[in-house]
């Protein structure tokens, strides 16, 4: 039984961890190639794109994938709609993993987006010292927010365009609260920008902004493709591929 994950995220290694070494089990796992140096799942792994939802259903094909498993990050957008038609198009049974999404709690005094650009629509109205913490690739729509000040962090250093005034933090969760709490101390932070990616690894920004009086821009996830199952942890999509072996 030939199972491909759509990685690059934890819950991706996780579920990896979880099913490597199972007999009679060919495990593969599917980093895009967009961090420098990524955490490598255990099993094989392929870096690099499929060339859209057609080359993905031939590599399904061509390398008999017997299941399918998305576990990319909840913004992935793209390669989940695109794993969703190449499942279909080469008869895989396909199942999305993604971490339950962040709520608010009373003291927090959150801001929904529904794209990046309405985030930097609302930015100048809630704060002039910004930490944003919605990765480097679209760090373009803020770019002409010449006036207001950006602390930036990101796993890898991010290219331009970018905002005018900004400075980068290259890091990687999971975080602290007390590590979080000095961050928007020390950098005075009065507005927090995330993505609801959900999880624990970066969840203490939000706990920290809280605390400080700090509010939060979050931009919601896009949906999952109509039809797809979900799960929400690892070990129940281990258990979803058990099911699916041959007795």
């Amino acid at each position: 039984m030939h199972v491909l994950i759509l990685g690059g995220t934890t819950e991706a290694r996780q579920l990896a961890g979880l099913l490597h070494g199972t007999p009679g089990l060919e495990l593969t796992s599917s980093l895009a190639g967009r961090v420098a140096s990524p955490r490598l799942p255990p099993g094989e792994v392929r870096v690099g794109g499929f060339g859209g939802a057609e080359g993905m259903a031939a590599w399904l094909r061509e390398h008999a994938v017997d299941v399918l498993i998305d576990a990319t990050h909840p913004f992935a957008g793209t390669i989940s709609f695109n794993a969703a038609s190449a499942a279909a198009a080469a008869r895989v049974p396909l199942l999305a993993l993604r971490r339950p999404g962040w709520a608010p709690v009373e003291g927090d005094a959150w801001y929904e987006a529904g794209s990046l650009e309405e985030a930097a629509t609302l930015l100048p109205g809630l704060g002039r010292r910004v930490f944003l913490t919605t990765g480097r690739m679209g760090l373009a729509t803020f770019a002409h927010l010449d006036d207001l000040w950006f602390l930036v962090r990101s796993v890898d250093a991010p290219e331009p365009p970018y905002p005018p005034r900004m400075e980068v933090l290259l890091d990687r969760g999971p975080f602290t609260l007390d590590g979080e709490r000095d961050l928007l101390r020390h950098h005075r932070i009065d507005v927090l920008v995330t993505k609801d990616s959900g999880g624990t690894a970066t969840a203490p920004k939000l706990t920290a902004a809280r605390e400080a009086g700090v509010p939060v821009i979050v931009v919601r996830r896009p949906p999952t493709p109509e039809g797809v199952q979900v799960a929400t942890a690892p070990e129940s999509a281990a258990h979803w591929v058990r099911t699916r072996r041959a007795p």
